[in-house]
């Protein structure tokens, strides 16, 4: 039996219809498929994912904040700086069983029970209740920083807890110690070992420090 060979031309119409067919089969599978766009997304679950979900905006700032965020909170005493005139010492001190103490932090008030949130991302270090101070609880946070809530009703936290900036720490309250200033939170903050006036720290950056 002889081999029949194809002419060229032949040869190359079964290449082109081949071609064809191989186009067309492509072209039927990616009609078959979902359509899809943003990698693989489709729209509902970008529009949910994205645009309509409400996601908790974390404070993760490096710059310090007051213990509070009610704006109609005043100071009530402040801070007893061995610096200032004798009347701004005088206005410092408290008075407790007989015996004048220098105020070393500073207490602020309201007339209406208000919370009390942390100042800076930190570790609960400490919980506990004194019977001059009330609740109290200290935060110690990096840089060698630490800031003391005293003073108050009720504590939300509990020790060792990784807490976040802004978080609630408590509610103000009133102690046995500062009995005249009714309901206040009394705050302090120790700087690398050393009682300082927080009011000389908020808005500063901790790499500054």
């Amino acid at each position: 039996m002889k081999n029949r060979r194809f002419k060229k031309p032949v040869v190359y119409s079964f290449y082109a219809l081949g071609f064809i067919a191989l186009l067309g089969t492509l072209y039927l599978i990616e009609s078959m498929m979902p359509t899809s766009n943003f990698n693989g997304l489709d729209d509902d679950y970008v529009n949910q994912t994205i645009f309509d979900s409400e996601l908790p905006v974390v404070n993760t700032s490096d710059t310090i904040i007051r213990p509070f965020v009610d704006k109609d909170i005043t100071i009530v005493k402040n801070y007893y700086n061995y610096k200032d005139e004798a009347k701004d010492q005088e206005e410092s001190l408290l008075f407790f069983e007989n015996t004048y103490l220098q105020n070393s932090g500073v207490s602020y008030g309201k007339k209406e029970i208000f919370e009390v949130v942390a100042v800076l991302d930190g570790t609960v270090t400490s919980i506990k209740e004194d019977q001059s101070l009330g609740k109290i609880v200290e935060i110690t946070h990096s840089n060698d920083m630490i800031s003391i809530y005293q003073s108050l009703s009720e504590v939300k936290v509990t020790e060792n807890q990784e807490i976040k900036q802004g978080m609630i720490v408590g509610k103000s309250g009133t102690c046995n110690l500062e009995k005249d200033l009714n309901n206040h939170l009394h705050f302090e903050f120790i700087v690398k070992g050393l009682v300082v006036n927080p009011e000389d720290y908020y808005d500063k950056k901790v790499s500054e420090i």
